[in-house]
């Protein structure tokens, strides 16, 4: 028997939860259908669960300048990994348990199995036969792991299996330098384990611009062993594993495979669509209606393939359950690009990447912040940021930094760039001494000295004073 549907959502993690909150308000006649594990992506293997580790190992690591602060006694403290590891669980678990409840009054609505398109409007959940109106696919997306790695007996972990650990062992390897190797990699460093990573590119954290990276790379390299550059394999003998990089060998007691995520579409039945696919088997996706061409069907979340990032999710959730229920989709002004690695110093791109502009026609304005006034009093003073303005209006187009304090500066800029606002309208706001927002100034300053002359009475020509006791 064929049942018939308003909308069937296939996943229930952050995309799809927020398609069903948008289908919810304009008709009851829908099913969500998840498969595996209920809970998002952030909230049970992603940004939550790792920020709690990433707070003890920084709260950890903070001993070692107590002596500058003239405080005694660090060097009795000491780090219970495994308790470390059962607070990251039990945090998680409720965070998990919260979300869980957004589907438990949908009864018979909310179907747990794995669902695979038969047409554009019809979906097989097992014997369960639906034809829908419209369908949105949040399938979301897994950590890449290559096949030959799962067959080793060495534990090689991923985002989605670490925090299951009770323990970890004393020399472990990071494989991948995005946002996700990145964090962990510094976070058990901290935590007193041996790390070596490794990163087939020469970038960390998904920055672009090189003088940032280089800052970046080089304040990794004063905590962790890091060999970038070439491709690393993995390998198994008696000693353990064996991670091996150009003509080194590292052996280790673990793997975190940190090699990106890949979206969850196999046996959905992408291909019965009708549409072109690209290489990867993906259909093109309008990103500001999330409809595929002219098909009743939207794609949203992680499994685009675009950014895995919680925000960008939600808004494609909204976006596609929001023209699920409309005849006539409408197309949604994006936000502007934000990313956060929540490294120390934090990594921040915001707004346009370098390669996306045009050098000969945009100022690059830059603070250093190791005689920041502020993150000196905080001893947390390593880092750059670098501000990127039109060169004929000031207007402020994108940034990247490496820096303390970055996630709030990251804020700022986004909403300066989304308001339009110019590097003289900013330096019209009043920043409070001392903040780490003064860096901010500083870098502002330096793109407004190479844009145009400034009329005297305007108070974006109040320049900093040049000291770091006042700037």
């Amino acid at each position: 028997m064929i049942e018939n549907r308003d909308v069937v959502i296939i996943g229930a993690g952050t995309a799809g939860l927020s398609a069903l909150r948008e289908v919810r308000k304009q008709t009851g006649n829908f099913t969500i259908v998840n498969a595996g594990p209920y809970g998002t992506t952030c909230a049970r293997v992603g940004c939550m669960p790792s920020k709690v580790l990433i707070e003890a190992a920084n709260q950890f690591f903070r001993r070692n300048e107590f002596a500058t602060l003239g405080i005694t006694g660090a060097q009795h403290l000491q780090v219970d990994v495994p308790a470390v590891l059962q607070r990251v669980r039990q945090l998680r678990d409720e965070f998990v348990a919260g979300i869980v409840g957004l589907t438990d009054d949908l009864g018979e609505r909310s179907i747990a199995g794995r669902a695979r398109l038969l047409a554009p409007d019809e979906v097989l959940v097992g014997e369960r036969h639906l034809r829908a109106k419209r369908i949105i696919i949040a399938t979301g997306s897994r950590p890449v792991m290559p096949a030959q790695w799962r067959q080793l007996r060495g534990p090689v972990f991923t985002s989605d299996t670490l925090f299951e650990a009770r323990d970890l062992p004393r020399r472990m390897a990071v494989i991948g330098l995005g946002a996700v190797g990145l964090e962990i990699a510094q976070a058990l460093s901290r935590l007193g384990i041996r790390i070596t990573a490794f990163g087939k590119g020469t970038t960390v954290g998904g920055l672009e611009d090189p003088i940032v990276n280089q800052r970046a790379v080089e304040l990794l390299r004063a905590e962790v062993v890091v060999r970038m550059g070439s491709h690393a394999t993995l390998h198994e003998d008696a000693a353990g594993l064996q991670v091996r990089w150009e003509d080194q060998v590292t052996t280790v007691d673990a793997v975190v495979a940190a090699l990106g995520r890949q979206p969850n579409i196999e046996d959905l039945g992408l291909d019965l669509l009708g549409v072109a696919l690209d290489e990867h088997g993906m259909p093109e996706v309008n990103r500001h209606t999330m409809q595929i061409g002219d098909l009743p069907v939207f794609l949203a979340g992680d499994v685009t393939n675009d950014l895995p990032i919680l925000h960008v999710a939600n808004d494609e959730g909204h976006v596609a359950g929001y023209n699920a229920v409309r005849e006539h989709p409408t197309c949604f002004q994006r936000r502007t690009p934000l990313t956060i690695v929540f490294s120390d110093p934090n990594i921040v791109s915001v707004g346009a990447q370098l390669s996306e502009l045009d050098t000969a026609t945009i100022v690059i304005g830059a603070v250093d912040f190791t005689r920041q006034g502020r993150a000196r009093i905080a001893q947390e003073n390593r880092g750059l940021l670098r501000v990127y303005a039109d060169r004929k209006d000031g207007l402020i187009r994108g940034a990247q930094l490496c820096a303390p304090r970055g996630e709030h500066l990251a804020h700022l800029l986004a909403l300066a760039i989304e308001q339009h606002a110019t590097v003289h309208s900013l330096l019209r706001m009043p920043i409070y001494h001392p903040a780490f927002e003064e860096g901010l100034r500083t870098a502002l300053s330096d793109a407004a000295r190479q844009i145009a002359p400034r009329v005297d009475s305007d108070l974006a020509a109040c320049d900093p004073l040049g000291a770091a006791a006042l700037d």
